[in-house]
């Protein structure tokens, strides 16, 4: 099932594929079971797929790294909609794109393991994690190279029957596929990478984990579009 947000004059609403209304997804999640359509479609402004309190990006570093896995924060407010134009920075060096596998969860993850990881997401859709990654030498904790202005576009939909162990995930730009890769190539699992960050902080109904880009990144330049396609997700980002 496609969900998603949409904006109009009466407030924020959920939505399925078809923009029919659907009750609240977290509360359907914590029923154990799928949203319900609760009427006819609704017209209004296509926001990102989530309003997260709480994003967590994953650094793969691979098994043979004396840190297999480690985890950054990113600013909630760099997140923007699908479609959104997003201004480089001229001042940071080198832009690169990074498509990646979000992790929408779906509960709060107290009781969260590798095990039953599954169980707290809502479901997976696509972000481009636009970095800086010239600026790491001087911003190890990647402060610097990820906070531009918009620097977090985030699809549209969360595809809530994906999964979280094979996800498929491809990059394109300018119409150009630069990477096709996906989970299973991921270096650490999502499920081990969700345990991992539980075990360190809290996070909620709404919060992202951006799962890394090991095979699914590539330097862009102003005039050039992104598209990363997610499971059944698209997300495109115009730059300027």
């Amino acid at each position: 099932m496609l969900i998603g947000r949409i904006r109009n004059a009466d407030g924020v609403h959920w939505v399925d594929g078809d923009r029919s209304l659907v009750e609240d997804p977290f509360a359907a999640l914590a029923a154990g079971r799928a949203p319900a359509v609760l009427g006819p479609r609704v017209d209004g402004e296509q926001l990102p797929a989530a309003d997260p309190v709480v994003i967590v990006g994953i650094a793969q570093n691979g098994p043979a790294h004396a840190s297999p896995v480690q985890a950054w924060l990113k600013s909630p407010r760099t997140v923007i909609a699908s479609g959104s134009e997003v201004v480089l920075r001229r001042d940071a060096g080198t832009a690169v794109a990074e498509g990646e596998i979000c992790v929408v969860m779906g509960a709060a993850t107290s009781g969260l393991t590798v095990e039953n990881a599954h169980e707290y997401v809502l479901g997976v859709t696509a972000v481009n994690d636009l970095s800086s990654p010239d600026r790491g030498v001087a911003d190890p904790r990647n402060f610097e190279s990820k906070s531009g202005v918009g620097y977090t576009p985030l699809a549209a939909w969360i595809d809530t029957d994906a999964g979280i162990d094979d996800v498929s995930l491809a990059v394109e730009v300018d119409g150009v596929r630069v990477a096709e890769t996906g989970s299973r190539e991921l270096p650490m699992a999502i499920r081990e990478c969700l345990a991992y960050v539980a075990l360190w902080t809290p996070l909620g109904p709404g919060d992202l984990v951006m799962t890394g880009a090991p095979h699914s990144q590539s330097p862009v330049s102003p005039g050039q579009t992104v598209t990363i396609r997610v499971a059944g997700v698209e997300l495109v980002t115009p730059l300027v």
